[in-house]
C-alpha cells in the first residue's frame, strides 16, 4: 500500500456514515475502502412502505458511489478477518475470494435476523430485513388476496386472508398497522373479499404490550390504532410451530394463515463470533472510543458493538439506526484523529426521542421527550426520516404526496421467488434477488 488504508466492513447505518464523515476528514490522509455485497445503503426504517406499495423501491437506497466521494467501493461479503495479518477475506457476487489489507479497521457489519427454536419457522416465515423481503412481501399479500377471491373453499379464503406477524417491536407494529391498510384496499377491489371475508391481521409478541421498550403513551397510541383497524393483538403469546398452512400458537390455538412474517429482532453478525474476542450480549466489546481492546487500529460500532453508555453506566446502547448513525461518525473522528485531524472522542448521546409510522394519517411520536399521536406525529415522524435519508429526499416526499390522491397499483412484481426469502436463507447482507 502506498498510502495508509482504513478498511470499513458493511454499509448500513454506522458503516455509511463513518465513510461519509471520513470522505470528509480524512481522504487527502489514507486511502478509505468500503466493503459491502450492495452498492447501495438502505434505509431500513421506510422498509414497511415499500411493502405496502407506498413507496417504490429505489426511494430507500442510496448510492455508495454518487454519495461518498473519495471512497473505493468494493463489493463482496467480508467472511474472514485476520487481526494479526490485519487482513480481511471477502467473497466477491460471483463467489470469488480476496484479501485486503488494512492499516485502520471499522467493524460495522450490522446484523442479522435472530431465530428462535422453533419448528417450522425457517423453513415458513418470512424476515423483514432486506429490500428483496420487502419486496416479495408485497407480492405475497397480492397475490394471497388475488387466489382469496378464487379460492375453493371458505376456509382456503379465511387462511389466504389471515396474516400472521411475530414480534411487536418496531418492524412489526409498522408491518402490521401499513399492512392492514394495503390488504383492506386490495379487499374493496374483490366483490367476494369485500362482501364475505375481509383481510385479518394477527400481531403476537411474549411481551404484555406492543411497542415494549417504548414509552407507554407510544405504546398505547400504537395499540389503539391497531384495534381500530380491526387487528388482534395478542400479547404474552408467541408461534409455538409453523407449518406450510398455519401456524399452531404457545395459548393452544391453531391459526389457518399462509403468511408468516418474522420480525422477532436481530442478533449481531455471526462475523463478531469468528473473532474470538471478548463480546456482551453477542455484540464486540469495545472502550468510550470505541476500539476494541488489544487492537487499538480497530473500531467497532453500530448492532456490532456493545459501547458503553455512558448516560447510563453499566449498560451499553441498543442496537437502534439513531445510535449506529452517531457511532459511526464518532469512529470516522476518531480514526481522523489517528491521522492528525482533531482528537479523539468518546461516543456520548442525547435521544432526540422515537417516531412509529402507523399508516395512514398515524403514528406515535416522543420527539425531545414531548408525546404526540395523529397528525402531529406523523408530521414529525416523516419530516424525522426526510432528515435522516441521505438522499433521495424529494423523490420520497413525491412519493408520500401521490399516495395521498392516487390509489396504489395492486399488481405483482414477479422479481423475488418465496425460495430466496426463507430466514434460513437471508441476512440483510445476502443479495436474493431471482428472476422468474
Amino acid at each position: 500500500m502506498t498510502r495508509p488504508r482504513i478498511v470499513i466492513v458493511g454499509a448500513g447505518f454506522a458503516g455509511y456514515h463513518a465513510a461519509r464523515t471520513l470522505s470528509r476528514l480524512a481522504r487527502d490522509a489514507a486511502e478509505i475502502v468500503l466493503v459491502n455485497p450492495n452498492d447501495y445503503f438502505l434505509y431500513v426504517p421506510l422498509l414497511p412502505e415499500v411493502a405496502t406499495g407506498i413507496l417504490e423501491p429505489r426511494r430507500v437506497t442510496v448510492s455508495l458511489t454518487g454519495t461518498l466521494p473519495g471512497v473505493r467501493l468494493v463489493l463482496g461479503t467480508a467472511d474472514t478477518i485476520d487481526l494479526d495479518a490485519r487482513r480481511v477475506g471477502l467473497t466477491d457476487p460471483e463467489g470469488d475470494h480476496r484479501d485486503l489489507a488494512y492499516d485502520r479497521l471499522v467493524l460495522a457489519a450490522g446484523s442479522v435476523n435472530k431465530l428462535l427454536p422453533v419448528p417450522g419457522v425457517t423453513e415458513y416465515a418470512h424476515g423483514f430485513r432486506g429490500l428483496p423481503e420487502a419486496l416479495y412481501l408485497r407480492d405475497h399479500i397480492t397475490r394471497q388476496l388475488e387466489l382469496a377471491g378464487n379460492a375453493a373453499s371458505a376456509e382456503e379464503r379465511a387462511a389466504r386472508c389471515m396474516f400472521v406477524v411475530v414480534g411487536a417491536g418496531y418492524t412489526g407494529t409498522e408491518v402490521t398497522a401499513g399492512g392492514k391498510l394495503f390488504t383492506d384496499r386490495l379487499a374493496a377491489e374483490h366483490p367476494v373479499l369485500r362482501d364475505e371475508e375481509r383481510p385479518r391481521w394477527l400481531l403476537l409478541d411474549l411481551a404484555e404490550r406492543v411497542l415494549p421498550e417504548q414509552p407507554r403513551h407510544m405504546s398505547d397510541t400504537a395499540a389503539r390504532v391497531l384495534r381500530r383497524r380491526g387487528v388482534e393483538v395478542g400479547t404474552g403469546t408467541s408461534v409455538a410451530e409453523a407449518a406450510k398452512d398455519g401456524v399452531h400458537l404457545t395459548d393452544g390455538r391453531y391459526v389457518p394463515s399462509r403468511t408468516l412474517v418474522w420480525c422477532v429482532g436481530v442478533r449481531p453478525d455471526p462475523l463478531v463470533d469468528d473473532l474470538g474476542l471478548p463480546t456482551e450480549k453477542g455484540r464486540l466489546t469495545v472502550d468510550e472510543y470505541l476500539a476494541v481492546p488489544g487492537h487499538p487500529e480497530v473500531l467497532a460500532c453500530g448492532d456490532a458493538a456493545a459501547v458503553p453508555d455512558l448516560e447510563n453506566p453499566g449498560r451499553i446502547t441498543p442496537m437502534t439506526a439513531q445510535h449506529a448513525a452517531r457511532q459511526g461518525n464518532t469512529a470516522a473522528h476518531n480514526l481522523a484523529a489517528s491521522y492528525g485531524h482533531g482528537e479523539r472522542v468518546p461516543y456520548r448521546h442525547r435521544d432526540l426521542g422515537f417516531v412509529v409510522d402507523l399508516g395512514g394519517a398515524d403514528a406515535a411520536a416522543n420527539p425531545l421527550g414531548i408525546p404526540l399521536g395523529g397528525l402531529p406525529a406523523k408530521a414529525v415522524t416523516r419530516g424525522y426520516h426526510l432528515m435522516a435519508m441521505p438522499g433521495n429526499r424529494v423523490r420520497t416526499a413525491t412519493d408520500w404526496l401521490l399516495n395521498a390522491f392516487l390509489p396504489r397499483q395492486p399488481v405483482q412484481l414477479g422479481l423475488i421467488r418465496s425460495a430466496a426469502v426463507p430466514l434460513q436463507n437471508t441476512s440483510p447482507e445476502t443479495p436474493v434477488f431471482r428472476e422468474r
